[in-house]
């Protein structure tokens, strides 16, 4: 018999992770690899350890949770009320945060990181007429944090399509996977990752997480048997993301065969490890967690904006002082990245152009 009870650690897992995007954002500023940032000061080991240790599993948790999410919406709802429950909730505030929110980032990172002199209103025009590599850490267009939106807009579609095509021509069938089976199921990821990728971002990988999401992580006994196994697997996939820390920051040679495997095992096994934590010890609803589900997605509309904001400003306070920029980041944009959110619950245009529904009395 199919659950339809909603899966709560589901919920709780997607914010948590979300709420791990403001330190992460915040560490990229002093990447010792010299990806293009929109706040870019000198590298640091320590710092970059942070990135590179929730990097690879990060992003592909999220779209395995998504793909559980569509699961579970699609018990209760049409595809096409799905879909365009898609589209409000995620075509409008990519629009929203690539016309409103970009340009501020784009803006300060051209000051900072280039010296530009001219004013906000200026710049606007800049924007939207200067193609580079499309990370706006120069000041050019760039949909930043809001690639996610889109992406997850057009794999839901083509979700859809997958889901509606084996329906017709081969029938979903219940049927227990073995463990062993779902372990493997991770081994095509390194070939995907170069398929359909923009700035290291892969449709084709994300779509298969995706799916993988819907037909294999939604399932009962897939994830009774991740919670089983939880140590187990955890263990595999922190030490592995320990190896690919080290080899990736702090070895003086190059193993890079070996540091991309430690990298896909560090990205599959935690995937399935944190689904297992989760079932185990997030189950559960309440305030507080009722709260933060909420206002999952408004966290990552609104985190980046501050980090960067924050950076720019306390680098003119304090200078190079790397613990007050981390720290003073950190700490001022989670306070104004819920004030911004609490905002935009009790305003319903606001609401709307992030991708809520609104309801009188928002708690």
């Amino acid at each position: 018999m199919k659950s339809t009870a909603r899966k709560h650690y589901v919920d709780n897992l997607r914010w948590m992770l979300l709420l791990i995007l403001i330190p992460y954002h915040t560490a990229m500023a002093w990447n010792v690899w010299e990806e293009p940032n929109y706040i870019f000061f000198e590298g640091n080991k320590i710092i970059s350890s942070i990135v590179v240790f929730f990097s690879p599993y990060f992003m592909p948790l999220m779209f395995v949770l998504a793909g559980i999410s569509m699961k579970n919406s699609l018990r209760k709802r049409t595809k096409s009320n799905y879909l365009l429950e898609r589209v409000k909730r995620l075509l409008v505030p990519f629009l929203f945060g690539t016309l409103v929110l970009m340009p501020v980032m784009s803006y300060l990172a051209d000051k900072f990181n280039c010296s530009y002199t001219g004013g906000f209103i200026e710049h606007y025009g800049i924007f939207f007429t200067k193609f580079t590599d499309l990370t706006g850490a120069d000041g050019g267009f760039s949909v930043g944090q809001f690639w996610f939106l889109l992406y997850l807009l057009v794999i839901s579609v083509i979700g859809i399509g997958i889901l509606t095509l084996l329906e017709k021509f081969l029938p979903e069938k219940e049927k227990t996977i073995p463990f062993w089976a779902v372990i493997l199921l991770g081994l095509p990821l390194p070939l995907l990752s170069e398929i359909l990728s923009v700035g290291g971002k892969s449709l084709a990988e994300y779509t298969y997480l995706f799916m993988m999401g819907y037909y294999v992580f939604s399932k009962d006994e897939i994830i009774s048997k991740a919670e089983k196994y939880k140590w187990l697997i955890s263990g595999i996939g922190i030490s592995a993301a320990l190896v690919n820390i080290y080899l990736f920051i702090w070895s003086e040679k190059e193993y890079a065969l070996l540091n991309t495997l430690m990298k896909y095992i560090t990205e599959w096994f935690m995937t399935i490890s944190l689904t297992g934590l989760a079932k185990g010890y997030l189950n559960f609803t309440g305030k507080v967690t009722g709260y933060m589900s909420k206002r999952s997605f408004l966290v990552y509309t609104w985190h980046f904006i501050w980090v960067v904001m924050f950076q720019y400003i306390l680098y003119q306070i304090v200078g190079n002082n790397t613990f007050i920029l981390f720290m003073g980041t950190v700490i001022l944009s989670y306070v104004m990245t819920f004030i911004c959110s609490e905002i935009s619950m009790r305003i319903p245009v606001l609401c709307f152009l992030t991708g809520n529904r609104y309801e009188k009395n928002n708690p």
